[in-house]
């Protein structure tokens, strides 16, 4: 339902802009899919973040991975109810755990290393992660985004490190771990999803 209602409105945009080329237009409607698929599932986040306790610690966790999130993507659950439930224990389990951890010094830089590791290779070889779909066909457009992946990526990781602060350091830490897997072909396999973009070269071979 969504997904026709997002390529209707790229379709009217479109017609209203007739200088918006293919590239522009599956931007448009991968930001739109974003906008009608995530705020209603945020809203519904929060309040049962408020109901947990961590209404502010949550809050904090979506604003720090939203810029890695949207830029290196992730599977997506089936159904509405799945992806609710996903978007909620992503978030507020995050935020409780960050929270409910004290991790020392020597044991923080071994995670960021290892973090950095991690992340650095699965988003060379995932990122941006889409879905059949949001499929990200344009290569420049993948090229961007995997950028932006790497960058803020590492801009958050710097941060973790340098950070006085062990709820936050630990929302980076915990929150990119848990992202970065959610790209990886593993996780896609065993939540039944697919890449768009190899679906769309497959069927053009």
């Amino acid at each position: 339902m969504i997904d026709k209602i997002t390529q209707s409105l790229t379709n009217k945009i479109r017609k209203e802009m007739p200088d918006v080329d293919d590239e522009r237009a599956e931007v448009i409607n991968y930001g739109l899919q974003i906008l009608f698929g995530e705020v209603p599932k945020f809203f519904i986040m929060l309040g049962i973040a408020y109901i947990l306790g961590v209404f502010k610690l949550s809050l904090i966790t979506f604003l720090i991975l939203l810029p890695y999130r949207g830029a290196s993507g992730g599977f997506h659950l089936k159904t509405h109810i799945g992806c609710i439930i996903s978007t909620c224990t992503f978030y507020c389990g995050i935020a409780f755990l960050s929270k409910s951890i004290i991790i020392m010094s020597n044991m923080k830089y071994l995670l960021i290393f290892a973090t950095f590791i991690f992340g650095m290779t699965m988003i060379k070889l995932y990122a941006p992660a889409d879905t059949e779909d949001v499929p990200i066909i344009s290569k420049k457009v993948r090229k961007q985004k995997q950028m932006l992946s790497y960058i803020s990526f590492v801009i958050g990781l710097i941060i973790a490190l340098v950070i006085n602060n062990n709820v936050i350091s630990n929302i980076i830490i915990f929150g990119y771990l848990v992202q970065t897997f959610m790209i990886t072909r593993f996780a896609y396999k065993i939540t039944n999803n697919r890449y768009g973009y190899e679906l769309y070269e497959n069927a053009s071979n």
